[in-house]
């Protein structure tokens, strides 16, 4: 049976599902078992760092997934709870409701739902490009202190105190006020799991494969080092009654699968939600699809930008109705996934089958887990995002990039997340406006000997003292056709022998409409002046739109196929 192509465009699962096989079956179960493994922890993690019950992290990784098998295009991406995203959530819900009520419970369903909405419409009308207004510096920067600000947030935990605040400063000041309610107990019990988690991700492999053991069962075992905190530190909370002494424990966690949950629909609640909704879905897409299209290029597949965005759409959808809260591709596990020989997404619906045998059967077994091993597994976890040798990159090629990165970080440190990456937006967009406002413009010439034309600035080349050829490095719009103008002006000033000026279009992509009047501008001056304007290498699209107009038509010169062909003949028009 044929399966008509647009059936095949929203519903990837319908493509890759015609060849699956045993073969693809084996591979995804054993990735699907490694990823269950790893997530049970960090979703209870990530829960409790969005302000929410652990159990909401189950429930998050659950229906998601789901969805994102049937309408998601990569084969190894893991969608559940991250740890921006549950930053991004604790930080948008904590100015609506308290944490631990049921009114923040339901904001977080409505920040799901949201989410998931504007991914979905950008999805169906292609608006996938929105996301290229967060540049690289502007994400690694603001990532990178993202992570600082979840360590810092999870300190409290390790050392056993109540502390609060919405920025680096404010969390640090805190967790220094409340020192002298230390828990001796607690300490012990973060402190031994964080730095287990540590040897584990970095020594445990290589100790294990020192030891004979195969590189499978030691990469199984090193996935599973959280679990292996988890079950210690939980006996030995029940087994010596911590629990008692003060250790904060994760307590009763509801033993069913994701109930269905309704939104709060009310104006009030998601017009306060939609800036950080819209703040999440960027940064959640950017995180997904960048994750997505390194894995795939691994193994030469193809991802779909606009499908993804369906996909992680249906996939938050999900979560708002199955008591979840926002959801995005989380590069560990994703990587994890991939290298445990994830074949489709059909493997991540075995995680899904997985972690709901876990929220049927496992949860009463978490009942005294301590919350300083789950702040342990976010510490660990996030500090991979922590990359400082962005600034040193940055500053070595670009001082602007350094200035969108430094910004970026400072700000998300000094004032919270939502206005870090909010400000790295602007920041990014003024940066790029800036950089076209004035476009490299070289005056060109010909290199001896051959057809090619280069910058009299840096090569050695010959050019004629009647003509001016310019070479412009940028497309023209509103924002630069004046300091093209002023170029061209300046450039003429006091020459008497120039009779004609050549613009050189090979790296115009576009010509504006504003720009189209200003060099038409161009045309009228130079004409008064005695001057003929030609162009060179006009581009096919760039060329349609101009001949719409009369500005050919008008044009004093002529339109030269290439460079060489202008210079020869107004070379020859010169002699």
């Amino acid at each position: 049976m044929r399966i008509p192509a647009a059936a095949r465009r929203y519903l990837p699962v319908l493509d890759w599902g015609r060849d699956y096989d045993k073969a693809a079956l084996s591979n995804d179960l054993i990735a699907a078992v490694i990823v269950t493994i790893m997530l049970i922890p960090q979703s209870l993690a990530y829960a409790l760092l969005a302000g929410l019950p652990p159990e909401a992290g189950l429930y998050a990784s659950i229906a998601p997934i789901l969805l994102y098998a049937v309408f998601g295009t990569s084969r190894a991406l893991a969608v559940g709870p991250v740890a921006v995203v549950s930053l991004m959530t604790a930080a948008a819900l904590g100015n609506i409701a308290d944490q631990g009520t049921m009114g923040y419970a339901v904001a977080a369903l409505t920040l799901a739902l949201l989410s998931g909405v504007m991914l979905l419409v950008m999805g169906v009308f292609k608006l996938g490009f929105l996301a290229n207004f967060l540049s690289h510096p502007v994400i690694s920067g603001f990532i990178t202190a993202s992570g600082v600000i979840i360590a810092a947030s999870q300190i409290k935990h390790i050392l056993g105190i109540d502390a609060s605040g919405g920025n680096l400063a404010e969390l640090l000041m805190s967790i220094w006020a409340n020192l002298g309610t230390v828990n001796g107990s607690t300490v012990v019990i973060g402190v031994s799991a964080t730095l287990f988690l540590f040897w584990v991700r970095k020594g445990l492999k290589p100790f294990l494969r020192a030891r004979g053991v195969g590189p499978r069962a030691a990469d199984v075992a090193t996935k599973a080092g959280p679990v292996a905190a988890v079950v210690v530190t939980t006996l030995a909370v029940w087994a010596f009654d911590l629990a008692g002494q003060g250790v904060k424990i994760v307590g009763a966690v509801p033993q069913s699968l994701p109930p269905l949950t309704l939104p709060d629909l009310s104006f009030e609640l998601m017009g306060s939600l939609l800036l950080p909704a819209f703040l999440i879905s960027v940064i959640g897409f950017v995180e997904s699809i960048s994750v997505a299209q390194t894995l795939a290029a691994k193994r030469r597949q193809r991802i779909i930008p606009d499908q993804e965005l369906i996909g992680l759409g249906a996939a938050n959808i999900g979560a708002a109705f199955t008591g979840g809260y926002p959801v995005t591709g989380g590069f560990a596990r994703s990587v994890v996934n991939f290298d445990a020989g994830a074949q489709t997404p059909a493997a991540g619906a075995y995680t899904a089958v997985g972690l709901a045998v876990a929220a049927l059967a496992l949860t009463p077994l978490v009942f005294f887990l301590p919350q300083a091993t789950l702040a342990a597994t976010i510490i660990v976890a996030v500090l991979t995002l922590v990359d400082f040798s962005i600034l040193k990159k940055a500053w070595g090629y670009s001082k602007s990039d350094f200035a969108a990165v430094l910004s970026t970080m400072l700000i998300t440190l000094g004032s919270g997340v939502e206005l870090g990456v909010t400000c790295g937006v602007v920041l990014s967009i003024f940066l790029h406006l800036y950089k076209t406002t004035k476009p490299h413009i070289a005056e060109v010439g010909l290199v001896p000997g051959t057809e090619h034309f280069r910058n009299i600035n840096r090569h050695e080349v010959e050019t004629c003292p009647t003509v001016l050829t310019l070479r412009i490095d940028e497309s023209l719009y509103f924002a630069n056709a004046r300091f093209l103008e002023d170029c061209i002006y300046d450039r003429l000033a006091g020459n008497t022998c120039l009779r004609h000026v050549v613009l050189m279009c090979s790296a115009i992509n576009e010509i504006d409409f504003s720009a189209l009047e200003s060099l038409e501008a161009i045309n009228a001056r130079l004409r008064d002046m005695g001057i003929k304007l030609h162009l060179s290498e006009v581009k096919g699209p760039v060329m349609d739109r101009l001949k719409k107009q009369h500005f050919i038509s008008d044009l004093t010169g002529s339109v030269f196929l290439s460079q060489h062909a202008a210079y020869v003949a107004l070379g020859k028009a010169a002699a």
